[in-house]
């Protein structure tokens, strides 16, 4: 078992940034691939960014490309999202997650996820 607890949400203007940390616990969380996935109200849940288990590849959805940097430390078991240049439509419940793939943009794919964290982006 993983476990996997995100913080680092919050309240921020557009065109601000914020940096949401998941700390895992469990396994060895070099051995599983990470991910972010992000769900607004009313909406699915969407893939937003993941990392493969070494960090030494990345993959970002579109809507989210040049803003958003996944990173991850595993001598911390720590994953990290920087967002910057937040837009409203970034508003949603953020969820970090670990999977055994090395990086994958399908949720389905996700064994162990977070209790998620609220970030808001007023305009």
């Amino acid at each position: 078992q993983v476990q996997l607890v995100e913080s680092g949400g919050g309240l921020v203007q557009a065109g601000g940034s914020l940096r949401l940390s998941c700390a895992a616990s469990g396994r060895t969380f070099s051995n599983y691939g990470a991910g972010w996935f992000r769900q607004a109200p009313g909406k699915e849940r969407e893939f937003v960014s993941a990392i493969t288990r070494s960090g030494s590849t990345s993959y970002y959805a579109e809507s989210v490309k040049g803003r958003f940097t996944i990173s991850r430390d595993n001598t911390k078991n720590t994953v990290n999202l920087q967002m910057n240049s937040l837009h409203p439509e970034d508003t949603a419940v953020y969820y970090c997650a670990a999977t055994n793939w090395s990086g994958s943009r399908s949720s389905t794919q996700y064994d162990y996820w977070g209790q998620g964290t609220q970030v808001t982006v007023s305009s």
